[in-house]
């Protein structure tokens, strides 16, 4: 059985020149191009149009003679390559020997003879014969390709052949007189244009049971698919599918799995990988592949386990895309039993005959494996198999201190990598599956490893790998994943969880990390630890979220959150953020720091009024244990009450946060807040104010300062009062505008109660003036009347000559309230009236328009106008 490293392609030649420069000046090829007799009198003897016309004669025994005797002087005479200016007439040689091997089997060699001499480099004699001849050298290429119809194993593999020795740069022993060789890359580059990876790809369904044609295809076809164009002219005729398809072929030697997998390779990085997936997304590629993943696994050579790493690479990318069946082929369910049968050693027939060599493939291998199982995660139908394989209890087994290698062959930067990995995919894994990661005691395995994070065990992390950056000489790293599988559970928001981690002490626990973090913090910062410590934040704001005994009341703890927030709030897209929260009852991240600064002012005894205006303007911000000590003068070097009290308190990081988030325009404040606020806006003012008061009286208590001082120190401290009486006046504002909002709200309010009372009563004025007209007739006459003037006031003045008089009474009305709104109108018309409200009425209707239009005659009006002038019954809304 010949090896997988004999069917690797062949190595380039190492050259002395570049291959893009031509050929050398060397005595040796000075001699190859010099003029060689025999060689010229040969070229002068063939001649390619009588050829041409000889084999397209067909005869006697002696023509056929003849043929094969003129093509082995073809042959003979462009035994070192062909000249580009001859390749059309080549190509037609080519076709005419094709035919005649139909007939006789005697061209086949003649045929194999001329196809040879494609693979060697093009002849030009001229610089500009590539562009010259590209149309027919490309043209000529495909007619290679068409070939490989030819039912004879004999020519396709010469074809084959031919196509590898492009891509040998090695020059031929002897050039023609006046020529030099082609670019190296130049039929390459004609082998693109002429498409000739499609027809090859195309061609395997003709060698489908011919194992070495079909290897030869495949060879010629990976060298092609260095190049995107020919692997994009692959993908185009579903070449992925067809090379996922020949994986399984019967071969001993094993070099139909290493093109057809080195071919999808280099398809998967050259071409979009949505389309080759895509064409590997059916049942039957799928299968294939698993199959040919399996046979590999059991395997011993070191080719084997890169062949198998191979497959799970591009098995990872068919994972990554939910259409195709992992999960129903079966393939998933190998793939993670492959993944965990080494921590939970069970038996499964699966992986029979399966060992873990500990070398650097089965290390790949394990990665590989522990990266499909994070992808598959993302498939709900895949918690199942999880659960079934166990795959929670095998993540965490990794999940320990790292005192000694849990598999003792493998090295220590080796097993971290894996146990970072197994943290990585946990956190996936884990929300699929949560029943099963409470039944492991997933969250005390996590804790006690937390606990170990911050201990002070001498263990120095590698931080190699990628998920080990940040992390080199700490324990960062194990932290960092451990708090992202908390963090990735807790964002359930099960009650079963969060409940389980209170009950094990995990809020007082991650509190201290949140400590420790902020210390390291404070020496070096790092991606790690602002991750870490937003993990914390977030998983105990969770937790605490709506429990009251939960919550974290600590002062201390409180001003670490607010030095974080101001660490982050160096980032612009932070104080975006910041802008935008909303907490409960939608409140704004500037009504939370101004309620925390009331609450610290209130425990530090700050003097305020009711309505949190300032009470003592010379000493705006002091608090009570201030105001206590007495002066006592301290060395330049020490800090004074005023400055201790800024890095104790909260107060400088909120004021630090509003000068992020600016002091104008922020939304959800109430006027007590805006009076807060402007305290906040001026709090460095009185800080600098309180610092020269100190050192006023510390140099009143020892010396007699000199006028000048005297005047300077008096002058600072009117300044500073001075500021604190604008911000009380800017706090008077605030309220009075506020309440002259709510005199304002609180008389548009009135006007709607009186406007309400109004409409009441004319409501039950009306409806006492109803009642009046029902039961009281003389009343009703009354109202008639009120009517009747009412109506004559609103007609005009101006009264029409011969116009028609209407009545406004209903004759036998018998109802006392108004009618409605809509009556009929009538005037002079021929034809009636249409329009009524009342369908019943429509007769009587007509026949008062009728007897109109008599009186209209009688009062002299002419036929002619009455006929111009039809009348139409109308609506009016009145």
């Amino acid at each position: 059985m010949a090896s997988l490293a004999a069917a690797e392609p062949p190595a380039p030649r190492a050259a002395s020149r570049s291959p893009g420069l031509g050929p050398s000046r060397s005595g040796s090829e000075r001699r190859s191009n010099a003029a060689d007799p025999a060689q010229d009198a040969q070229s002068r003897s063939v001649d390619l149009n009588h050829v041409i016309a000889l084999l397209g004669d067909s005869g006697s025994k002696d023509l056929e003679k003849e043929q094969l005797k003129t093509l082995k002087n073809v042959v003979k005479h462009f035994e070192n390559g062909f000249p580009l200016k001859d390749i059309a007439q080549i190509t037609d040689v080519l076709n005419l020997c094709a035919d005649k091997m139909y007939e006789q089997e005697a061209f086949t060699e003649p045929l194999c003879e001329l196809i040879k001499l494609f693979g060697l480099p093009f002849q030009k004699r001229k610089s500009s014969d590539e562009a010259n001849y590209s149309v027919e050298v490309s043209q000529s290429i495909t007619q290679l390709g068409y070939l490989m119809s030819i039912q004879s194993s004999q020519v396709r593999i010469q074809i084959c052949k031919s196509v590898v020795n492009f891509f040998n740069t090695e020059l031929p022993g002897k050039l023609l007189s006046g020529y030099q060789p082609a670019s190296p890359n130049y039929k390459i580059r004609m082998a693109e244009i002429g498409g000739l990876a499609e027809i090859l790809v195309l061609s395997l369904t003709l060698v489908e049971n011919q194992l070495t044609e079909k290897l030869w295809v495949l060879k010629a076809l990976q060298h092609l698919s260095i190049s995107g164009e020919s692997c994009e002219q692959m993908v185009n005729v579903q070449g992925a599918r067809r090379l996922c398809l020949c994986l399984n072929g019967a071969d001993p030697s094993g070099q139909l799995l290493f093109r057809s997998s080195d071919i999808l390779w280099n398809l998967l990085e050259k071409v979009s990988k949505e389309e080759v997936v895509n064409q590997l997304r059916s049942l039957e590629c799928v299968h294939a592949l698993k199959e040919a993943f399996v046979e590999l696994v059991c395997g011993f050579r070191h080719c084997d386990h890169q062949l198998r790493n191979d497959l799970l690479v591009i098995a990872t990318l068919l994972a990554e895309s939910p259409a195709v069946p992992l999960i129903e082929s079966g393939f998933a369910k190998i793939l993670i039993v492959l993944a965990t049968c080494t921590e939970v050693k069970l038996p499964n027939p699966l992986v029979k005959g399966f060992k873990l060599t500990y070398s650097y493939e089965d290390f790949e291998m394990k990665k590989l494996l522990f990266n499909i199982i994070g992808i598959l995660s993302k498939d709900p139908s895949s918690a199942q198999l999880f659960s079934e394989n166990h795959v929670i209890p095998a993540l965490l087994y990794y999940v320990k201190q790292n005192q000694r290698s849990a598999f003792p062959d493998w090295s220590a930067a080796q097993y971290e990598e894996l146990q970072l990995h197994a943290l990585a995919v946990l956190a996936s894994v884990a929300p699929v599956l949560v029943d099963k990661y409470l039944s492991c005691q997933a969250n005390t395995f996590l804790l006690v490893f937390l606990e170990w994070c911050i201990s002070q065990d001498p263990f120095f992390g590698r931080g190699n790998s990628f998920h080990g950056t940040g992390g080199r000489g700490t324990k960062l790293a194990q932290m960092r994943y451990s708090l992202r599988v908390l963090r990735s559970v807790v964002a359930l928001y099960n009650d079963a969880v969060n409940s389980n981690l209170c009950d094990q002490g995990a809020i007082s626990q991650l509190l201290d990390i949140l400590k420790y973090a902020a210390d390291i913090a404070k020496e070096k910062e790092s991606i790690a630890l602002l991750e870490i410590q937003a993990d914390i934040l977030f998983i105990l704001s969770v937790l605490c979220e709506d429990d009251n005994d939960r919550k974290v009341r600590d002062n201390n703890l409180c001003n670490i959150i607010l030095g974080i927030l101001v660490e982050f709030s160096d980032n612009p897209k932070t104080v975006l953020h910041m802008s935008i929260w909303r907490g409960k009852r939608d409140r704004t991240a500037a009504n939370v720091l101004v309620q925390l600064w009331r609450q610290e002012e209130q425990d530090l005894g700050v003097k305020r009024d009711q309505n949190g205006k300032i009470v003592d303007p010379k000493r705006p911000v002091m608090t009570s244990f201030q105001r206590q000590q007495k002066v006592i003068p301290v060395p330049a070097c020490c800090p004074s009450f005023s400055v201790m009290e800024i890095s104790e308190s909260i107060r400088a990081k909120i004021y630090s946060l509003f000068w992020k988030l600016g002091f104008e325009n922020l939304p959800g404040l109430s006027a007590k807040d805006v009076v807060t606020l402007a305290i906040i806006q001026h709090y460095i003012d009185f800080k600098v104010g309180e610092v020269w008061s100190e050192i006023s009286a510390e140099i009143k208590e020892e010396f007699r300062p000199v006028t000048s001082d005297e005047r300077a120190l008096k002058l600072i401290s009117e300044v500073s009062e001075n500021t604190g009486r604008m911000v009380l006046g800017l706090q008077n504002e605030a309220l009075e505008r506020q309440h002259n909002q709510e005199i304002k709200e609180e008389k548009k309010i009135y006007k709607e109660i009186q406007a309400t009372q109004v409409q009441k009563e004319m409501i039950d004025k009306s409806w006492q003036n109803f009642l009046a007209r029902t039961s009281n007739y003389e009343a009703l006459k009354k109202a008639k009347m009120h009517q009747k003037t009412l109506i004559e006031a609103s007609r005009s003045k101006a009264k029409l000559h011969n116009g028609p008089e209407h009545s406004t009474d209903i004759p036998k009305l018998h109802t006392t309230v108004a009618p409605g709104r809509c009556v009929t109108v009538e005037g002079p018309c021929q034809e009636g009236l249409r329009a009524d409200t009342d369908p019943t009425r429509s007769k009587s209707t007509v026949g008062r328009a009728i007897r109109n239009n008599q009186k209209d005659k009688n009062i002299g009006l002419s036929q002619e106008k009455n006929k111009k002038n039809q009348g139409k019954s109308r609506k009016i809304n009145l």
